[in-house]
């Protein structure tokens, strides 16, 4: 059997939990059709969760974790993909119940796997996740009739994978992006990707929350969560949406149901990990058309499979901006 080099997460009996290099055996990996050469993987939020006491998102240990993987597979005994394809897998239980990208092997259904045309593995992983989570965003202001005419968009969390990336695409698409960050460094930065404007997070300090403020947006991209979400909830046009993926600041709600029967407002939810694999698949299509972010080289920076662990910690802390793609092969 080949050899597979992996970081690997084990619990110990106080709870703690240690991320490790190991040499482990390929029958370690799971069942499935297709086995591919990781080339990339991922740093996002939920690898951090993965390996952080009571993060919530690992079902067991030992566990290999990096929720996305993108490489070339070695052998298939599924129609649809042959050794030599350049693939992306990402969703699903990649890298919480089933280990994931951090291992130069790893093994999936078929069912799992996004074949690559335009894209590379490195700007597949690039994207991500989280530059999906993104994509499926602005998709969805996209079906809801949101055009750039209708108003500037509002992007919260904007320095992180989902917001740069948003970012990015509502730009390259013609919106007036209004990008909202608590990170006063990260002007510049935004203002490359696209964003007409930045300003800081939302509800500003000692601003009150109100059920319905001042129509001023279209439609918000939101990651954050809590008040700030019920704020932009409350200052969206008429027919505006949120398209809603995560909740870095708080899953709670503190809102009413104002904006939704007086404006008509949709909260439309984002989850990219459940999503069936042929809109998954078709989703990535649009993304190697006109969803590819035209900045992705300014939002991604590199970092080696070893140094991921450090990473991880640090991203728990909000000190990661954009998407951060990890070097897997030839890494350990």
């Amino acid at each position: 059997m080949t050899a597979v080099n992996a970081l690997v997460a084990h619990q110990d009996s106080d709870g703690s939990i240690a991320l490790n290099p190991e040499v482990v055996d390929e029958s370690f990996l799971p069942d499935g059709e297709v086995t591919i050469a990781v080339e990339y993987s991922g740093v996002n939020y939920k690898d951090a969760l993965a390996i952080t006491p009571k993060g919530g998102v690992a079902r067991s240990y030992p566990l290999i974790p990096g929720i996305d993987a993108a490489g070339t597979v070695v052998a298939s005994s599924a129609d649809g993909f042959a050794p030599g394809d350049r693939v992306v897998a990402h969703g699903y239980d990649i890298g919480t119940g089933r280990h994931g990208g951090y291992a130069d092997r790893a093994r999936y259904p078929a069912d799992y796997l996004v074949k690559l045309d335009a894209l590379s593995t490195a700007e597949a992983a690039a994207i991500g996740t989280a530059g999906f989570t993104a994509a499926m965003s602005v998709d969805v202001l996209r079906v809801n009739g949101i055009r750039p005419q209708d108003g500037p968009i509002l992007v919260t969390g904007a320095t992180g994978g989902v917001g740069s990336v948003s970012v990015d695409l509502l730009a390259g698409l013609g919106y007036e992006v209004i990008a909202s960050t608590g990170k006063a460094d990260a002007h510049d930065f935004l203002m490359e990707l696209g964003a007409y404007q930045v300003i800081g997070r939302l509800p500003a300090e000692g601003e009150k929350l109100r059920p319905l403020g001042k129509s001023s947006y279209a439609a918000v991209v939101d990651s954050v969560g809590g008040d700030t979400l019920a704020y932009a909830l409350s200052v969206l046009n008429y027919g505006g949406v949120a398209a809603v993926s995560g909740l870095a600041r708080s899953p709670e709600l503190p809102t009413t149901v104002l904006p939704f029967i007086l404006r008509g407002v949709t909260l439309a939810g984002i989850d990219s990990v459940q999503l069936p694999i042929e809109r998954r698949r078709e989703l990535w299509r649009a993304i190697e058309g006109d969803l590819k972010p035209a900045h992705l080289d300014a939002i991604t920076s590199d970092v080696s499979i070893l140094d991921a662990p450090h990473t991880l910690r640090t991203i728990v802390g909000g000190g990661v901006t954009g998407r951060t793609r990890v070097a897997v092969a030839g890494g350990f």
